[in-house]
C-alpha cells in the first residue's frame, strides 16, 4: 500500500472514530499527504479522501470495534513511518504530538482539540476482545519484531562496551511501542525550485552535515535491558562459572583494556561492512560505471534512483555508488544535480566522504559564477566531518582534469594553496627492514645494461602492445614446408572466419537491441551496458579468437565464459585509462623514471618505488595513474561470457559438405553444447564439430594470437607503489592473486600501512632483465618439430597420438566383456589424446614466445599469492616453468666469472645431475673436473655425441650449463669471461628448516643443514634409507609388496612426499605423489603400483614422525589454534614479520546458480565471508600457509639486501638465482636474513596477535554458549610451544644451508 493511501486511510479512520489529531488539509488529508502530493503530482488521484459510513453498534460491540480500529491505526502509523523516508526526501525536522485522549475514547463522535489527556485503558468488563482478528495478528507481529530488535540492540551494546552504549543512549530519541500514542508530523522546507543555484548547493552540503543525526536508527534505551532468562543455575554452577570467568579475566588483562575495546569495535565494524557488501554491491557499481562509460547517463540516473527508492535495495548502496553520479554531474558543472545527490545521500543515512566533497568542489571549479561563500561552506563542512584538504588530494583518485578543477575551486577561497605530498614515516616499518631504509650510505643499487634512450623506445613498444590488448606472433611450426592441402585449408578457414564474423556482428546487434528495450524494471541489471563498452567488431574478434584456440576435446562452458568475460574486462580497463588521459602522463613520468635505471645516468640512492612516487608528486596535475575502477564480480564476468558463448553456439554454422562435396548440403553448427561428467558432477561443455577440428588440423596455421599480458614486458615494469598500481603499463593487474570473487584480501591490503618492503621486493624481482639462450632454443625447436621426446620432456605431435578404436556397440558379434573392454580402450585413447594435445599446445606457446623474444631483452613483472609467495605475471613463459623453460633463459646482463665463478658453474652442473647430493662442495667440484670430457662433448654435439647430459635430473639446464662451461674454459681468461648464466642455490628442505629454527630444535636443525657440517645432511636420502631398512625387514618376514619393492626405493621416490609433509600433505596426497614417482620407473611392475604406494606412504610418515618431534609439536599447536578459531566463527588471520596481512579464504561452500539461456551454471563459492569458516580446511591449511608466509618473508628480505648490494637476484620460492660471480655474496645475505628473521619472537608475536584478534572482551560474554570455546582458545594461544637450545648464529657458518 502506498504512503498516500495509508495516510488518507488513516485520516479517514480517525475521522470515523473521533477526528484526526494531526492537522489536516482542506481535503481531509494529513500534512504528510499534502507534501507527498506536491512531490508526486502524477498520483494525486490516489490522495483523495475516501469516505466511510459508520453505523453505531451497541455499546460492547462498539468498544470492541473501537479497539480494533485503533490497533489497526497503530499498524498504519508504523507503516507510514517506514515509508516516509522513501517519499519525503526533503524532511528536515520531525515533531511528536500527543494524540488527545478524546480521540481514543468513544463518545458522541466529537473531539476536543488540544486536550492533552492520555488514552484511557479499555475496560476489562464486558466481552473479551477476540484475538483472531486481523488487526490483533498484525499487532502481535509488530510487538514480536520490536522485541527482537530490542534483543539485537542489547546484544550489540554488550559487544561495543559501556562507552559505546552510552553514546547510543545519548543519541536515542525513544521509539514508540505497540500501544504508544506519538504521531509524526512533518515540517516542510521551502520549495527547492525557488532557490538560486548557489543556495541550492549550499543547502545540499548543509543537509549532508545533518545526515549524521537523522540517519541513525532510533535505538532502544540501554536501561531497558531484558533480564537474563536463564534462572536455573545453581550455586555450584555459579561458583564454577565465576572461577572460569576469573581465569579468563586474568588472561584477558594481558591484552590491555583500551586496545581490546578498540580492536573489538573495529572487528564489529568490519564484520558489519562485510555483511553489507558483496557481489550485489559490486554489480551495482560496475553497472553504473558501465552506463557512464558508454555515455548513457539517463540509464545510470534512472537505475540509481530505482535502487534508492526501495529501502531493501537502498541498504546495498554506499557513498561510493552515489559518488559515481556526482562525478558525472561534476563534469557537466551541474550544481543542481550535485545537490540532489547530496539529498539522496542524506535520505539513505549515509555520510559524504572525500569523493563526495571532491565531486562537489570540482563542480564548483567548473562553474565560473560559483560564489566563494559556497566553496567556503563546503570546505567548512568537510572540516567538521574530520576531513582535510590534504586528505582530499592525497587519497582521491582523479581522472582527466578533475584535480585541476578541484584545486581551482580551493584556490578561489585559499589563494596560494598547494597540496602537500604524502610522506611515508619509518614508524610503520618492521624492525627487520628499518636499517635497510635508514642506513643507505653503503648501498649501491644495480643499473640496467641499457641507455636511457633505449629504455624510452622500449616503453613505446610495450605501450603499443598493451593498447592493442593482443599480440600476434609466428609459431615455431612455421618452418615446416607449406603443402597444397595446407594452403587450401588456410584459405578456406579465412573465408569461413570472415563469414562467421558477419554472422556474429549481426547477432550481437540484434541482441543489444533486444536487451536495450527489455529492461522493463529499472532496478533489474541486464547485460546491455556491458555489450556497449567496446566496438562491436572487438567483441566479434574476441569470439572468433576463442573458436580458433578451442581444443579439439572442447572446453568447459564455465571456463570458456570466464575467459571471454575477462578479455572484455581487460579491454574495457585499457579503454578507460586511454579515455581518462592516463597515457600521456604515464609516458612523461616513465621517461623520467628511466634515469634511475639506465647505465648512462647518475647513480641514485632512491629505490624504484620512491623514485616513482617522487616523480608523481612533481607532476601532480592531471589524472591519477592508479585507477579506482570497480573489479567486476565473478558472476557478472561469467554472465557476460555465457551470453557471448550462447551467441556463438547459435550463430556460427558451416555447410556440411565443405570437406566432402558428395554429402548432402546443409548448415550445421560448428560448436555444440553438451554435458559430460567430471567425477560425480555433470558439467556443461562446448565442443567443436569434427569438421572444424579437421580443418584446423589440416591448415596447421602458423600465427598465434595472445593477450598482451601473456607476453613478457619489453620495458622494465612499473614499480608497485600501491595495492592497485604496478606491473604493466595499462593492463589491470592484482597485487595479490586470489580466488575469483574473493575481496577480503584486498580489503586487508588497503588497510595495511606496512607494505613498502613488499612492494620493493616485488619491484626488485621484476627489474631483472632476461634474454633467450638462442643455441639451446634452436636445439629444442628442432626436436619439437621432428617427433618430440618423452625422455627430454618435449611433447610429440598429434600424429603420434593413439588411434581411437571404432566399433558398433549394437553389433551382436561382440560379447559383453569385449564391448566393455573396447569402451575402456576408447576412453583411454581419448584421454591420452586430450593430454597430448594440452602438452603439445603448452610447449608450442612457450617455444613460440621464446622465439618471438629472440635477440630482445625482456622483463617479468611479479605479484604474489595470498601467503606472500611471489610469481611472474606472464603465465606460460617464465623462470618458474619446467626444466625446458628455465634452460632457455639467461640474465640479460653479463658479469665476469671472477676467481671462483667457474667453480660455481661446475658445482651447479653437478647439482643439476642429482648425482652427488651427499658429497661436499669440494667433492662435487672434483667430480665435475673428472667428467670434463663428457661435458665438452655434450656442449659440442648434444644430439649425436655421447649424450651424457640426457641422463641428468634436469637435462636441458644441464646442457645449457655444459655450453656455458665450454665457452668459459675455451676463453683466453676464464676469470674475465662474461657470463649470463644463472647459478642456483637451493634450500635444504626449506619448510623443515623454518620449523627447526622456530622450535630451536637441535636434532631437526642438524637434519636440514642449519648446523655447520663437513658434508651435507640430506634429509631425503636419510628418510629413503630408513624406509629401505623397514622394507628389508618386512621382506625378510615374507611381505610380498616389500619384496616387489626391492631395488626401487630411492631418494627421488620419497623426496616430494618428505618435502610436502611439512606443508600439510595428507596420506592420500602422499600416496598419489609416490604413485606418480613409481610410474616413472620403467621396469617397475605396473600391477603393484597401488599396493606399493600405500605401503611406502605409511613408512615415510612413520619415519618423519620419529625424526622431527619438535616440528610436530609446533604443527599441532598451529593446527589446534586454527581449529578453535574456526569453531568460534572466525577465519584465521595473521601478519608476517614483514607486515603483510594474510587471511585464509576458506568458508563453507554455498551454491549460486547463474541462469542463462544456454545452461544454468551451478557455482560453488567457498570464499563468501558471510558463510561460516570451513573448520577442516582452516586447521589443515594453517601450518603450511604459515610456513609459506615465512619462506616468502625470508626471500623478500634476501631480495632487498641483494639489491642494496648491487646483485642480480631472482627466486623460485626457496631456490635463489644469481650470477656465478656473486654466489658467495648472495649466500652470505641469505644466511644473515634467515638469522635476522628467526631472531624475532615469531611464535610469541603470532600468539599475541591472535589473542588480540580473537579473544578480546571475553569477560562480557561469559554467559554465551561459545564462551567455553573462546576460553580454550585463549588458554591454548597463551601456551606457546617451548623452544630448544639450538643457536641460530650457527646458520651463518653452515655451508649447506642453501647450496
Amino acid at each position: 500500500m502506498s504512503l498516500v493511501r495509508l495516510c488518507s486511510f488513516a485520516a479517514s479512520l480517525r475521522g470515523s472514530v473521533g477526528g484526526c489529531a494531526v492537522r489536516a488539509g482542506s481535503a481531509g488529508r494529513c500534512e504528510l499527504c499534502v507534501r507527498a502530493k506536491s512531490r508526486f503530482s502524477g498520483i494525486s488521484s490516489l490522495s483523495q479522501r475516501r469516505t466511510f459510513s459508520t453505523v453505531i453498534p451497541k455499546s460492547e460491540d462498539m468498544k470492541k470495534r473501537v479497539l480494533e480500529q485503533w490497533q489497526l491505526l497503530d499498524v498504519l502509523e508504523a507503516r507510514i513511518q517506514q515509508l516516509q523516508t522513501d517519499v519525503a526526501s526533503d524532511v528536515q525536522k520531525v515533531q511528536f504530538i500527543k494524540v488527545p485522549a478524546h480521540g481514543r475514547a468513544f463518545s458522541s463522535g466529537r473531539t476536543h482539540k488540544g486536550s492533552p489527556q492520555e488514552k484511557p485503558d479499555i475496560p476489562k468488563s464486558g466481552k473479551p476482545v477476540s484475538k483472531g482478528t486481523k488487526s490483533s495478528r498484525w499487532m502481535e507481529k509488530l510487538t514480536r519484531e520490536k522485541k527482537n530488535k530490542l534483543k539485537k540492540q542489547q546484544h550489540l551494546q554488550q559487544k561495543l562496551q559501556t562507552s559505546v552504549r552510552d553514546q547510543n543512549s545519548a543519541k536515542s530519541k525513544g521509539s514508540p511501542t505497540a500501544s504508544g500514542t506519538a504521531h509524526k508530523t512533518v515540517s516542510s522546507k521551502a520549495k527547492q525550485n525557488r532557490l538560486k543555484l548557489s543556495e541550492e548547493i549550499q543547502t545540499a552540503v548543509s543537509s549532508a552535515a545533518a545526515s549524521k543525526k537523522p540517519s541513525k536508527k532510533k535505538q532502544k534505551d540501554p536501561k531497558n535491558k531484558v533480564p537474563d532468562s536463564d534462572g536455573k543455575g545453581g550455586g555450584e554452577h555459579a561458583r564454577l562459572r565465576d572461577e572460569q570467568l576469573a581465569e579468563a579475566e586474568e588472561l584477558d588483562g594481558k591484552l590491555g583494556g583500551q586496545a581490546v575495546q578498540r580492536l573489538a569495535a573495529e572487528q564489529l565494524q568490519l564484520d558489519a561492512e562485510g555483511a553489507a557488501s558483496g557481489d550485489v554491491q559490486l554489480s551495482i557499481r560496475s553497472y553504473l560505471e558501465a552506463c557512464v562509460f558508454m555515455g548513457d547517463l539517463e540509464r545510470a540516473q534512472r537505475f540509481l534512483l530505482s535502487q534508492h527508492r526501495v529501502r531493501s535495495r537502498r541498504k546495498l548502496l554506499n557513498t561510493g555508488v552515489y559518488n559515481i553520479m556526482m562525478r558525472v554531474w561534476a563534469k557537466k558543472g551541474s550544481l543542481n544535480q550535485i545537490g540532489r545527490v547530496f539529498i539522496l545521500l542524506e535520505e539513505a543515512g549515509l555520510k559524504p566522504n572525500l569523493g563526495s566533497y571532491a565531486a562537489a568542489l570540482e563542480c564548483m571549479g567548473r562553474s565560473p559564477h560559483c560564489p566563494p561563500k559556497v566553496i567556503s561552506r563546503c570546505l567548512n563542512q568537510m572540516e567538521e566531518d574530520g576531513l582535510t584538504l590534504d586528505d582530499l588530494f592525497s587519497s582521491c583518485v582523479f581522472r582527466r582534469d578533475e584535480k585541476d578543477m578541484l584545486l581551482k575551486a580551493v584556490c578561489a577561497v585559499e589563494p596560494g594553496y598547494e597540496p602537500r605530498p604524502q610522506v611515508l614515516t619509518n614508524e610503520s616499518w618492521s624492525p627487520l627492514v628499518h636499517p635497510f631504509y635508514t642506513q643507505r650510505q653503503h648501498h649501491r643499487y644495480p643499473k640496467l645494461d641499457l641507455r636511457q634512450e633505449e629504455l624510452q623506445e622500449r616503453f613505446l613498444q610495450q605501450l603499443s602492445v598493451e593498447q592493442a590488448c593482443t599480440v600476434t606472433i609466428d609459431s615455431v611450426e612455421a618452418t615446416k614446408p607449406v603443402t597444397d592441402k595446407m594452403r587450401r585449408m588456410r584459405e578456406l578457414l579465412a573465408e569461413q572466419r570472415a563469414l562467421w564474423g558477419k554472422l556474429l556482428l549481426q547477432a550481437l546487434r540484434e541482441s543489444k537491441m533486444i536487451l536495450a528495450n527489455a529492461n522493463t524494471r529499472d532496478y533489474r541489471l541486464n547485460l546491455y551496458p556491458y555489450l556497449c563498452l567496446l566496438e562491436d567488431g572487438e567483441y566479434v574478434d574476441i569470439m572468433i579468437q576463442s573458436v580458433a584456440n578451442m581444443p579439439p576435446s572442447g572446453e568447459s562452458l564455465k571456463v570458456l565464459a570466464r575467459d571471454l568475460g575477462n578479455k572484455v574486462y581487460t579491454k574495457y580497463c585499457v579503454r578507460q585509462k586511454i579515455q581518462n588521459q592516463v597515457v600521456e602522463k604515464l609516458g612523461s613520468i616513465y621517461g623520467a623514471y628511466t634515469q634511475l635505471l639506465a647505465k648512462d645516468t647518475q647513480v641514485s640512492r632512491l629505490l624504484p618505488s620512491e623514485c616513482w612516487t617522487r616523480l608523481q608528486a612533481e607532476q601532480s596535475s592531471g589524472p591519477s595513474l592508479e585507477g579506482d575502477d570497480t573489479c567486476w564480480p565473478h558472476i557478472v564476468t561469467l554472465e557476460l561470457g555465457t551470453h557471448l558463448v550462447d551467441m556463438m553456439v547459435k550463430s556460427l554454422k558451416i555447410h556440411s559438405d565443405v570437406l566432402n562435396p558428395s554429402q548432402d548440403r546443409k548448415l550445421i553448427p560448428i560448436l555444440y553444447h553438451m554435458y559430460t561428467f567430471r567425477s560425480t558432477r555433470q558439467v556443461g561443455f562446448i565442443k567443436p564439430h569434427p569438421i572444424l577440428v579437421q580443418m584446423q588440423q589440416d591448415a596447421m596455421e602458423t600465427r598465434l594470437t595472445f593477450d598482451s599480458y601473456v607476453m613478457p614486458m619489453l620495458c622494465p615494469p612499473v614499480p608497485w607503489t600501491s595495492v592497485k598500481f604496478g606491473a604493466y603499463l595499462l593492463t589491470p593487474t592484482k597485487l595479490m592473486r586470489t580466488v575469483e570473487g574473493a575481496t577480503q584480501h584486498e580489503q586487508r591490503l588497503e588497510e595495511s600501512r606496512q607494505l613498502q618492503p613488499v612492494f620493493d621486493s616485488l619491484n626488485q624481482l621484476g627489474n631483472c632483465a632476461w634474454r633467450i639462450n638462442e643455441p639451446l632454443l634452436d636445439i629444442i625447436i628442432s626436436i619439437f618439430n621432428h617427433r618430440g621426446s618423452d625422455k627430454l620432456d618435449i611433447p610429440p605431435p598429434m600424429s603420434e597420438a593413439p588411434k581411437i578404436p571404432h566399433f558398433n556397440p549394437q553389433d551382436p558379434a561382440y560379447t559383453a566383456s569385449q564391448k566393455a573392454l573396447l569402451k575402456r580402450e576408447v576412453i583411454s585413447a581419448k584421454k591420452k589424446s586430450s593430454e597430448m594435445h594440452s602438452l603439445r599446445m603448452d610447449a608450442l606457446y612457450k617455444l613460440s614466445i621464446a622465439q618471438h623474444m629472440r635477440k630482445r631483452t625482456f622483463w617479468f613483472p611479479h605479484n604474489m599469492d595470498f601467503r606472500g609467495r611471489t610469481y611472474p605475471c606472464p603465465p606460460y613463459f617464465n623462470h618458474l616453468g619446467s626444466d625446458v623453460t628455465r634452460a632457455m633463459l639467461l640474465f640479460a646482463e653479463g658479469k665476469p666469472l671472477g676467481p671462483k665463478g667457474l667453480d660455481w658453474l661446475k658445482i651447479h652442473l653437478v647439482n643439476l645431475t642429482g648425482l652427488k647430493k651427499k658429497s661436499s662442495l669440494q667433492g662435487r667440484l672434483q667430480y665435475a673436473n673428472s667428467i670434463m670430457e663428457d661435458v665438452l662433448d655434450s656442449a659440442d654435439d648434444p644430439l649425436h655425441g655421447r649424450k651424457w647430459w640426457m641422463n641428468a635430473d634436469e637435462p636441458w639446464q644441464a646442457l645449457a650449463c655444459c655450453m656455458e662451461i665450454a665457452r668459459a674454459v675455451r676463453s683466453p681468461d676464464p676469470a674475465q669471461f662474461l657470463s649470463h648464466f644463472p647459478v642456483h642455490q637451493d634450500g635444504s628442505c626449506n619448510g623443515l628448516q623454518h620449523y627447526a629454527a622456530l622450535g630451536r630444535d637441535v636434532i631437526g636443525a642438524m637434519s636440514v643443514n642449519l648446523v655447520p657440517c663437513d658434508e651435507p645432511q640430506d634429509v631425503y636420502s636419510g628418510v629413503a634409507q630408513q624406509v629401505e631398512e623397514l622394507r628389508a625387514r618386512d621382506a625378510k618376514d615374507g611381505l610380498k609388496i616389500a619384496q616387489v619393492l626391492e631395488g626401487f626405493i630411492s631418494r627421488k621416490v620419497v623426496k616430494q612426499t618428505v618435502m610436502t609433509v611439512v606443508y600439510g600433505v595428507t596420506r592420500y596426497g602422499g600416496r598419489l605423489q609416490i604413485e606418480k614417482r613409481l610410474k616413472e620407473i620403467e621396469n617397475f611392475p605396473k600391477e603393484h603400483i597401488w599396493d606399493a604406494s600405500h605401503y611406502l606412504v605409511r613408512l615415510v610418515f612413520s619415519g618423519l614422525k620419529e625424526m622431527f618431534t619438535g616440528t610436530r609439536e609446533i604443527q599441532d599447536w598451529l593446527t589446534e589454534s586454527a581449529r578453535l578459531i574456526s569453531k568460534c566463527g572466525h577465519t584465521v588471520e595473521w601478519v608476517t614479520p614483514l607486515g603483510l596481512p594474510i587471511i585464509q579464504p576458506y568458508h563453507r561452500t554455498r551454491s549460486q546458480v547463474l541462469k542463462s539461456s544456454i545452461q544454468h551454471i551451478n557455482l560453488q563459492i567457498s570464499h563468501d565471508t558471510k558463510q561460516r569458516p570451513d573448520t577442516v580446511k582452516q586447521k589443515n591449511a594453517f601450518p603450511p600457509n604459515f610456513i609459506h608466509s615465512l619462506d616468502s618473508t625470508h626471500m623478500m628480505l634476501t631480495a632487498l639486501h641483494c639489491y642494496s648490494a648491487g646483485l642480480t637476484f631472482v627466486s623460485v620460492h626457496d631456490c635463489f638465482w644469481t650470477h656465478a660471480l656473486t654466489v658467495d655474496t648472495m649466500n652470505k645475505v641469505c644466511r644473515e636474513q634467515f638469522v635476522a628473521l628467526h631472531s624475532q619472537p615469531i611464535l610469541q608475536e603470532l600468539s599475541d596477535f591472535l589473542l588480540h584478534k580473537y579473544c578480546s572482551g571475553l569477560s562480557t560474554e561469559a554467559k554465551t554458549k561459545k564462551y567455553q570455546e573462546y576460553r580454550r582458545l585463549m588458554l591454548l594461544l597463551t601456551s606457546v610451544p617451548q623452544t630448544g637450545e639450538f643457536d641460530l648464529q650457527q646458520v651463518k657458518e653452515s655451508t649447506y644451508f642453501f647450496s
